[in-house]
């Protein structure tokens, strides 16, 4: 019998943590996160967050202004050697509001012993550079391998 492999589907991790998100569940939403993560959304103008405690604290605070909030993964795509990269869109209504605020990213995740250990997060006018550099680092990875 063939083993199986140990890796985990890149594609429906990101998928279960965005589904987490949406049922502001934040334990499940950062179970797929090192401890040691690096969350990266200073070109967003977010900031950056080092360690999962970091980035759970900025998950409440970002949660917390939102009576209404929806993650939709667009696109998601391994590309290889423990990189992914994503579409994520979001829908939200903050407190009070009757309007909605809308945004999408493009998000490139690293990935180590199945967990995530850096995403970077760039803004909707960026996908297209989020991508290649996602793409790049999978390359560079690969070579790194040989």
């Amino acid at each position: 019998m063939p083993e199986e492999s140990t890796t985990p589907d890149l594609i429906d991790s990101v998928r279960r943590g965005v589904e987490a998100f949406n049922r502001r569940d934040l334990d499940a939403t950062v179970s797929i996160y090192a401890p040691d993560v690096v969350w990266d959304g200073t070109g967003r103008g977010i900031g950056r967050f080092d360690g999962v405690a970091a980035f759970r604290a900025f998950l409440e605070d970002w949660l917390a202004a939102y009576d209404e909030v929806k993650l939709d993964a667009e696109e998601v795509l391994d590309l290889g050697n423990g990189v992914a990269f994503a579409i994520l869109h979001q829908n939200a209504r903050l407190i009070g509001s009757e309007g909605y605020i809308q945004q999408r990213d493009g998000w490139a995740f690293l990935w180590e012993h199945g967990l995530i250990v850096q995403v970077t997060v760039y803004p909707e006018s960026d996908i297209d550079k989020a991508r290649a550099a996602a793409e790049r680092l999978a390359e560079d990875r690969a070579q790194a391998d040989v």
